[in-house]
């Protein structure tokens, strides 16, 4: 987020759309190698849709001539796009895989998630920590 306003700030949405779908192709390949690899490695597990691998394998080969042009094509808007999705890694690592938080961390998250849901009217904000219910 902040890093698209910057964008916004400095750019010009052009540029900004660029690198917005850039990142969008990049994790719809993503998650169809997921869909297959868990086809693949988990094939008993319950499906309610269940594609035939056709599909998506074929969809692989044109997302990745579709990626790979535009990595020739606009290598410097792709680094960038690639730059913006390793920014979410730090932010993973201090959130989700970080067991044994201090609780001064645990609530400075808090407070801002509790002040992005405030901001974004995304959902009823329940400031308070789960410890105290």
């Amino acid at each position: 987020c902040l890093a698209t306003l910057i964008i916004m700030l400095v750019g010009d949405t052009y540029t900004l759309i660029n690198y917005v779908s850039f990142i969008n192709y990049l994790c719809y390949g993503v998650t169809i190698m997921g869909l297959i690899v868990l086809r693949w490695k988990k094939p008993k597990i319950f499906r309610p849709i269940k594609v035939n691998l056709l599909i998506p394998i074929t969809y692989l080969a044109f997302w990745a001539f579709l990626l790979i042009f535009s990595l020739y094509s606009e290598p410097i808007v792709c680094g960038v796009g690639l730059i913006i999705i390793l920014t979410g890694v730090p932010v993973f690592f201090l959130g989700v895989y970080w067991r044994n938080k201090p609780k001064c961390v645990n609530r400075l998250i808090e407070s801002m998630t509790c002040w992005g849901q405030k901001l974004c009217f995304v959902v009823y904000p329940q400031c308070g920590s789960v410890e105290e219910e």
